[in-house]
Formats: structure tokens, C-alpha cells, sequence
């Protein structure tokens, strides 16, 4: 299977408990478990993250087969961590066959509906969100596709719930965010759109009125990270030291050449086992949010 450049072929989650994310991930929302163990060393290095060694994680798959891996690794919660107040990765939004059918679905000790599904007010109706906290209060969307947009298609669930299809940003400078990836990783800017943002105004007490501008970065037609303005309120994600940040930790694009690319990699790409490696080389940057950014290379 050809991948195209920017293709998000995984999100990373933090969980204070891995057994109880795998009941979240594999035995609610019906993800396959392909792998499971102790992080190498030398993936926790390329990371920036060397205190995670060790740590046990595992990564699960869509039952459509899409490539497309969703990773956790059990690390302490942090006491001052709070989602969508702080800078870096604030969501993962996944494609679902029917949203309507997890409100009641999520077992409430393992997940924490914060956005019961909803139609969008200001954009044309493309899809139906609802979002969720995980166990590691990482934040899921949970999308059901309706129709494309005029300048993006948007992929149909073909399980229960299937890929990621978009991650959302969260950064302290939309332009220098927007930049970061369009110049550093050969992706494109799309269009603006301004909205009212429940997530963000209900984090942060804001007027349900009040307007959040985002911006779409793209490869041609496909989405691929949504940046979002935040208010001057928000703060950079406490972590615990040499360890992932906690909630939504890391995000895996493909890209055709990691020499293309000018990021500055946290160390030189290098091969990696497993799943969502396949032997293909891969480095890590910081974005200019602070996020953590894993290359694959997928180019012949």
C-alpha cells in the first residue's frame, strides 16, 4: 500500500494504567491489539523521552485493516495536568461507522463523555463529533463522516471506530504552528475557519459565544493537523521529567524522505522495529507548539 506524504499513521496516549487502557481501547471502542510490551530504550531516546524505557505500552489497529496505530504507554499521571488548557497535542479525531451508539456505549469508569454528539453550527455539516476523555484523560473525538468538504475529503469508517483522521493542535502561535509544518515537513496550509469552540470556552470558562479561529494543514485533499488559537489563559503541558507529556503525547506522520524534511530531529532517523515502523526509518521533532512529532519514512 502506497502512503501519501503526511498520511497520520498513529496517535500516542499516556495511561497511568496500560491493562485498563487496553480494556478502553481494544474491549470498548474494538480496536485489535497487534502489539504489547516493555518501550525499547532506543525508541523512548529518539523521543526526547530516555525515562520511558522500560515502560509497558501497546498498540492497536482498526478492524478495517486501516494503517493507522493507535499507541499507549503506562506512565504516572501528572497532578497538574488538565486537558485541553495547555499547549501540544490536544486531541485525536477518529472516524466512527455510527456516533450515535457510544454515549451509551462508553462505560463511565473508563471514559468521560465531554461533547455528546452534536451537528456544526457555522460549517457545512461534513461530519457529527463527540468527544470523550480515555483513561489517561487523553482526548478522543469520535466523528461519523457525513460528506466531504469542497477543498478535503474526509475517509468513511469502515469499523466500529477506524482511523485518525485528523489530530488538533493546540499552540500559543497559529501562524508559527501553520509555518512549522509547511515549511519543515512539506505540508500545506488550508482554509480558516472561526467558531464557536465548546471544548476550548468550557475549559477555560469562557462565554459559549465566544470564537475560536483554526486552520487545516493538509497534503492536497487530505487533512491532516487542525491548529487551534488559545487563549492567552493557556500554559505549557506539565510533565513529569524525561517522560512523555500526559494525555495526548505524540503524533506519527509518513513522510515520502526524512531528508527532505528540515526538522530538527531530536536524533538522527534511524530504522525501527514494529508494527507501525516496519523497518522503515524514523526521527522525532518538537513543533512549534512544544508537540512531539514522529517521521516515518514511507517513499520509495
Amino acid at each position: 500500500m502506497t502512503l501519501p506524504h503526511g498520511t497520520i499513521l498513529g496517535g500516542l496516549s499516556t495511561v497511568p494504567d496500560l491493562a485498563r487502557g487496553i480494556a478502553a481501547y481494544r474491549d470498548v471502542l474494538g480496536l485489535e491489539l497487534v502489539e504489547e510490551g516493555a518501550l525499547s530504550e532506543a525508541l523512548a531516546a529518539s523521543w526526547g523521552c530516555p525515562a520511558n524505557a522500560g515502560s509497558p505500552h501497546a498498540v492497536l489497529r482498526p478492524g478495517s485493516g486501516e494503517p493507522c496505530w493507535f499507541r499507549l504507554v503506562e506512565q504516572p499521571d501528572h497532578p497538574d495536568f488538565k486537558p485541553t488548557t495547555t499547549y501540544g497535542w490536544a486531541a485525536f479525531e477518529t472516524t466512527v461507522e455510527d456516533v450515535w451508539r457510544w454515549p451509551d456505549a462508553l462505560p463511565q469508569d473508563l471514559f468521560e463523555i465531554v461533547g455528546p454528539p452534536k451537528v456544526l453550527e457555522n460549517i457545512e455539516p461534513a461530519f457529527i463529533p463527540m468527544q470523550a476523555l480515555g483513561p489517561g484523560r487523553e482526548m478522543v473525538y469520535l466523528n461519523q463522516v457525513l460528506g466531504d468538504l469542497p477543498d478535503t475529503d474526509l475517509p468513511r469508517a469502515r469499523s466500529p471506530v477506524d482511523r485518525i483522521f485528523i489530530v488538533v493542535l493546540a499552540t500559543p502561535d497559529r501562524e508559527a504552528s501553520i509555518a512549522w509544518y509547511c515549511e519543515r515537513l512539506g505540508l500545506a496550509r488550508g482554509e480558516d475557519y472561526t467558531l464557536p469552540y465548546s471544548m476550548i470556552n468550557d475549559a477555560f470558562g469562557l462565554a459559549p459565544d465566544t470564537q475560536t479561529t483554526i486552520t487545516m494543514v493538509s497534503h492536497r485533499r487530505m487533512p491532516i493537523v487542525e491548529v487551534d488559537d488559545y487563549p492567552a489563559q493557556a500554559t505549557p503541558r506539565a510533565r513529569h521529567d524525561g517522560m512523555l507529556p500526559p494525555g495526548n503525547a505524540l503524533v506519527t506522520l509518513a513522510v515520502d524522505d526524512l531528508d527532505a524534511c528540515t526538522a530538527r530531529w531530536l536524533s538522527a532517523p534511524a530504522p525501527r522495529d514494529g508494527a507501525i515502523y516496519q523497518g522503515r526509518r524514523a526521527a522525532t521533532a518538537i513543533g512549534a507548539g512544544g508537540e512531539l512529532v514522529e517521521c516515518v519514512e514511507v517513499g520509495a
